[in-house]
């Protein structure tokens, strides 16, 4: 609640919020939820997609074309991450939301009128990277937005578009994929939409706008300090610079201990249920309800674990939160993962798994946002997140090669999701920036 005037007089916080600001927090949950809403089509319709484009051949070769394609598709992730965050540095936040927008709705929709494998895998490249892009721009934007107005609870909630987006990708999938899978594919031309609402009313943060008109007056002058000359360095060497490298090593961190964990277990969670599944005698189309549920009930927790990291956030902490959700991750994945040996409890566990496990990227919004000033702080989101996604790309390759070694699937999870303890070693080393004004 927050206290208006000085009466006794109270009103929610929601009502502090402001036209534009309610217009960046759509715009960029909106971005965010669709860019999952593809990813998870992609996966629903890649294997229609190359069976027809293949002419039905082998499937051997159907599955080695489309982990092909589907690596193609995160390495754009990747790039795009990279490469968008550092423009949003520049030309800002706004105008490179935009810009990803229009590449990633054309090349979408494109995909849909590919005649040959490699059509798909070049659109789905150049898509790949503009859907990377988007909560690279969207955290910074947000964050900046709401810098004096409950930044921590609007950030949490703007993530939950990611478990929305898989919500939506079901239903569009019921709804079109009927027709084939071209038809879900044009679907992607949807996000276009959202330009109407940009041109319309979005302007660059207070943030930003101050940090272009001092780049603006620092090149009309010839005399500069040593910490102008710092501020008109190409932004990406910034982050090593003596100011700034300590919390990029805190950021990465934060990062890689999150992604271990929960890449590897997205990977393999369905093929350990169905294995679970099979002890009891469930097998076939008569497990799809069972791990279909066990993944919503997954997804639901963390939708409600990235709403709640904000609040909690706000009252305890940013570094006290991480760190519970970090024990909360390895106390519930641990024994899901070591210990239990059938399906029976999964669902309940998987509910509380995900509210850690997944709730936790609130934190990357929230506090990696937060350790970097507005100069540099897209390029810093963008290279902490693309840095993590890097190495753990590998974590579910790993965990498929360990599976003998360390006699099963479900123990080489377990050992991947180790790897939180990644998170613990950045809030130690971290900063806590609950009570500090967002870094100009």
């Amino acid at each position: 609640m927050a206290e208006i005037g000085t009466g006794a007089a109270k009103r929610h916080w929601v009502r502090d919020i402001t036209g534009y600001q309610w217009l960046v927090l759509f715009i960029a949950w909106a971005r965010w939820s669709l860019d999952i809403t593809d990813f998870t089509l992609y996966t629903m319709v890649l294997r229609p997609a190359l069976t027809e484009l293949f002419g039905g051949s082998a499937t051997l070769q159907i599955g080695q074309a489309g982990g092909l394609l589907t690596t193609i598709g995160l390495l754009g992730w990747m790039l795009g991450g990279f490469f968008f965050g550092i423009i949003a540095d520049y030309i800002g936040r706004v105008r490179t939301l935009a810009l990803s927008i229009l590449i990633y709705s054309v090349f979408t929709a494109l995909q849909g009128v590919a005649q040959e494998a490699w059509q798909l895998g070049v659109f789905r490249f150049i898509a790949g990277l503009d859907t990377g892009a988007e909560v690279m721009i969207a955290i910074p934007l947000v964050a900046e937005a709401f810098a004096q107005t409950h930044r921590a609870k609007i950030l949490g909630f703007m993530m939950t578009g990611g478990g929305f987006g898989q919500i939506f990708a079901a239903q569009i999938y019921g709804v079109l994929g009927p027709y084939g899978w071209r038809y879900v594919f044009f679907a992607g031309i949807a996000p276009a939409l959202l330009l109407a609402f940009i041109r319309r009313g979005m302007v660059e943060p207070e943030h930003f706008a101050a940090v272009k008109a001092r780049r603006q007056a620092l090149k009309a002058r010839r005399d500069h300090t040593d910490d102008d000359r710092e501020f008109l360095r190409i932004v990406p060497l910034q982050l090593f610079s003596r100011n700034i490298r300590y919390q990029t090593l805190v950021g990465v961190l934060f990062a890689l201990g999150t992604l271990l964990a929960v890449w590897t277990a997205a990977a393999w969670l369905p093929t350990i249920q169905n294995l679970l599944l099979e002890k009891q005698g469930i097998t076939g189309n008569a497990a799809i309800p069972y791990v279909r549920n066990g993944m919503t009930l997954w997804g639901i927790g963390g939708i409600v674990g990235y709403i709640a990291f904000g609040f909690i956030a706000d009252v305890i902490g940013r570094r006290p939160t991480i760190l519970i959700y970090t024990v909360g991750t390895l106390g519930v994945g641990l024994p899901l993962f070591l210990l239990v040996g059938s399906y029976d409890p999964y669902p309940i566990l998987l509910l509380i798994y995900g509210f850690f496990v997944i709730g936790i990227f609130s934190g990357h919004a929230i506090h990696i946002s937060e350790l970097f000033p507005t100069h540099v702080r897209s390029t810093a989101v963008a290279f902490c997140n693309g840095s993590g996604r890097l190495f753990t790309s590998f974590g579910p390759l790993v965990a498929g090669l360990l599976v003998v070694q360390l006699g099963g699937l479900t123990n080489a999870t377990g050992i991947m999701t180790c790897f939180a303890v990644l998170s613990i070693i950045a809030v130690i080393l971290g900063r806590e920036t609950r009570d500090e004004q967002l870094p100009r």
